[in-house]
């Protein structure tokens, strides 16, 4: 019983361990230098199909800021010439913008990732979950214990090694899905773009630009996330009681994937997006 209670602590964190050691790896990456080829068909695919629809706005929406500015001076009682020139400007200043798209987008995504990897020295502690829990203290006290006792704790094992593997699985979900999020975000950035020069529509746009930045630091928030976490790992120590130790570990890993959920809500507040 006490050969099999060792084995399970054993590997009972590889797969968590794994999966946190990742996040640093994952969210220091722009969206071309995670996964080219997705980035390469994402892009294809915008300048194919979403570039001509984002044109046609863009034409309606340039019509309809030259009929405002007309039809808002006195209807052509009081026209300038300077009100062409100001149009003429806002059009090349639009087009520039939708042929030059998915620059602006990789723009706002390296300055995150040089403020995530800048944060990558937060990381100060072990992010091995268990590292506190040597096998001879783990020895010595299951030599103690009573037939019963390590019936129960090896249940018990069982049951933590189970949740574990789950929440290693939410925390690649939440790391992954972020990742699909952004290519998501990435793929319609014409259409957003080419409403920013009009007033009344250029709230897409605005929205948009905000909802990447958020995307972007939301990488951020997930780093001091895992920092916070090295931290509290380190006060972990299974020479007083291996249940407690058994026990924190685990509530610490559910705080972690319960504030990595959260962080794509808070950043977005933070930035304004919706």
């Amino acid at each position: 019983m006490i050969e099999a209670i060792i084995g399970s602590f054993s590997g009972m964190f590889d797969t968590v361990n794994q999966q946190v050691g990742d996040i640093a790896a994952q969210v220091g990456q722009t969206p071309q230098g995670w996964n080219s080829g997705v980035y390469s068909m994402i892009q294809t695919l915008s300048e194919t199909v979403i570039i001509p629809i984002a044109g046609m706005i863009l034409t309606f929406v340039l019509c309809y800021e030259l009929i405002n500015m007309i039809i808002d001076k006195n209807n052509m009682h009081d026209i300038d010439t300077w009100m062409f020139f100001k149009w003429i400007f806002k059009t090349v200043i639009a087009v520039y913008i939708l042929t030059h798209t998915f620059d602006i987008v990789m723009a706002v995504f390296g300055v995150a990732q040089h403020v995530v990897n800048g944060s990558a020295g937060l990381i100060s502690g072990s992010l091995d979950v268990g590292a506190g829990m040597a096998i001879s203290s783990l020895q010595t006290q299951l030599d103690a214990m009573s037939m019963w006792e390590l019936l129960g704790l090896w249940m018990e094992t069982g049951v933590i090694s189970l949740c574990i593997k789950a929440m290693s699985i939410c925390i690649f979900i939440i790391i992954y899905g972020r990742m699909i999020e952004i290519y998501l975000t990435v793929s319609v950035a014409p259409i957003p773009f080419s409403t920013m020069v009009n007033r009344e529509w250029g709230s897409m746009g605005n929205n948009y630009i905000k909802s990447l930045f958020a995307l972007g630091f939301q990488g951020f928030l997930i780093m001091v996330c895992v920092a916070i976490y090295s931290v509290l790992l380190q006060s972990i120590s299974a020479a007083a009681s291996i249940h407690a130790a058994i026990w924190s570990t685990a509530g610490y890993t559910v705080l972690l994937c319960f504030t990595l959920f959260k962080t794509g809500s808070l950043a977005k507040s933070i930035f304004g997006a919706h």
